[in-house]
C-alpha cells in the first residue's frame, strides 16, 4: 500500500546505541541527557538561539500561548491541521480566521487588519507546506497593533528566508517532529524562542509549571520529550541532509513531469524549500474525486491535505465564511513523498494525474 507519507527510519545499529546507553543511565524522561543533546544540536543545525523540546507539536502550541500568556482572540488561518486551531480553542482562545491567498495558501496579510478588533491579541499564521508567509507585512501589522505572532512552522523544519532561518521570525515559531514529517522524533515538537527570560519559563510549563524543586510559579503542563524520542532525532540529524537531498529528486519528477495545468502553491522567492510535501490543486473537486478513486484501485492513498477548512469546525464560535479556504481546501491534493517512493509508481501517479478522465 502506497500511502501519502512512509515514516522515515534511521540506521538501527545507531538507534541501538542510544537505547543502550538509556538502559546503563536509567533515565528515560524529566529532561534528560539525550533531550538536551538534541536540543543543542538541532540548535546548531537550525541557526536558531533557543530550542524546547516538547511532547508534539500541538503542545509547542499551547505552551507558546500559556508562555506569553495570551487571551482574547487570535486571528489565524482556516487552512491547516486542525490543531492550529483546536490548540486555541482548547486554552481559551477565540480563533478568528483570516483567509488565504489563492496563490501562496498562505494567510493573507490584508484579511488580517480586516479582522482585528480591541479583543485581539496575537497572530497565529503558518508557514504552509513549509511555504513561508509574507512576514514583513505581518509583522508590520503585528507592530501597528501590539500584537504577539506565534508562526506554526510544523513543515517549515530547515527552511531559510533571506539566508536566514525562518524560524527566527516572530515572538515564538513552533515545530512538529510527528513521525509524517521531514524530521521526526517518533511523537514531538519544539518552540523556538528568542528571549532567554521566555525560554526558561516555557522549560518549567512543560513540567507541569515546576520551576525547582520548591517553587510551582504557573499552571503548566505535562509535555516533556522523553529520551527514547531524542534519540530518535539525534539519528535523525544525522541522516537530515541525504533525507533531503532524496525527496528533492522525487519532487523535481514530479514539477518535470505532472501537467502544467495543475496549480501549484506559489513559492515565497525569498525562502528554500526543503520537500516535505508535494500538493496540486486541481480545477474542480470532482476531478480531484475521480483520480483518488483511480489511484486507490492501484492501492495508491493520497490525501486531501488540508480539508475541510477550519471553519467549518462544528465548535467555533461565531461562525465564520472563508471563501478562498474552503474552495482550495475541496480541490487540493497531496501527493506520496518519501525518500524510498519507488519510480515505477511514481510514474503511475503521474499517469493518473494526467490524464484526461
Amino acid at each position: 500500500m502506497i500511502n501519502v507519507t512512509k515514516t522515515y527510519l534511521p540506521n538501527i545499529e545507531k538507534y541501538k546505541n542510544y537505547i543502550d546507553k538509556i538502559y546503563k543511565t536509567g533515565w528515560v524522561t524529566n529532561d534528560g541527557p539525550l533531550v538536551r543533546e538534541l536540543e543543542e544540536k538541532l540548535a546548531k543545525y537550525l541557526g536558531v538561539k533557543n530550542i524546547v523540546l516538547v511532547a508534539n507539536g500541538t503542545s509547542a502550541l499551547e505552551i507558546a500561548y500559556r508562555t506569553l500568556e495570551l487571551d482574547g482572540f487570535a486571528i489565524t488561518t482556516p487552512f491547516s491541521f486542525v490543531a492550529t486551531t483546536s490548540s486555541l480553542v482548547t486554552n481559551g482562545i477565540l480563533p478568528i480566521f483570516a483567509d488565504i491567498d489563492k496563490d501562496t495558501l498562505c494567510i493573507e496579510p490584508k484579511n488580517i487588519e480586516k479582522s482585528i478588533t480591541p479583543h485581539t491579541k496575537a497572530i497565529v499564521p503558518v508557514h504552509i507546506f513549509g511555504n513561508v508567509c509574507d512576514i514583513e507585512s505581518i509583522q508590520n501589522i503585528a507592530y501597528e497593533y501590539n500584537l504577539k505572532v506565534i508562526y506554526d512552522a510544523s513543515h517549515a523544519f530547515g527552511i531559510k528566508y533571506k539566508g536566514e532561518s525562518v524560524l527566527n521570525y516572530g515572538d515564538i515559531s513552533t515545530l512538529s517532529f510527528h513521525a509524517t514529517k521531514l524530521f521526526h522524533t517518533i511523537e514531538g515538537g519544539a518552540l523556538i524562542i528568542n528571549d532567554d527570560k521566555l525560554v526558561e519559563k516555557a522549560r518549567y510549563l512543560r513540567n507541569f509549571g515546576i520551576e525547582n524543586a520548591e517553587s510551582i510559579p504557573e499552571l503548566g503542563t505535562n509535555a516533556k520529550m522523553n529520551e527514547f524520542e531524542a534519540a530518535m532525532g539525534l539519528c535523525m540529524l544525522d541522516e537530515i541532509d541525504n533525507i533531503i537531498s532524496e525527496r528533492k529528486k522525487i519532487v523535481q519528477y514530479y514539477f518535470d513531469n505532472t501537467e502544467q495545468s495543475l496549480q501549484i502553491p506559489k513559492w515565497n522567492r525569498d525562502a528554500t524549500m526543503n520537500y516535505g510535501y508535494f500538493p496540486v490543486v486541481f480545477d474542480t473537486e470532482d476531478r480531484l474525486l475521480n483520480k483518488i478513486e483511480l489511484m486507490n484501485k492501484k492501492n495508491i492513498f493520497p490525501r486531501r491535505y488540508f480539508y475541510p477548512s477550519l471553519d467549518t469546525l462544528h465548535y467555533i464560535e461565531p461562525k465564520q465564511y472563508m471563501p478562498v479556504s474552503r474552495d482550495i481546501s475541496k480541490r487540493i491534493l497531496a501527493l506520496p513523498l518519501y525518500t524510498d517512493l519507488d519510480r515505477e509508481v511514481q510514474d503511475i501517479i503521474i499517469n493518473i494525474i494526467n490524464s484526461n478522465f
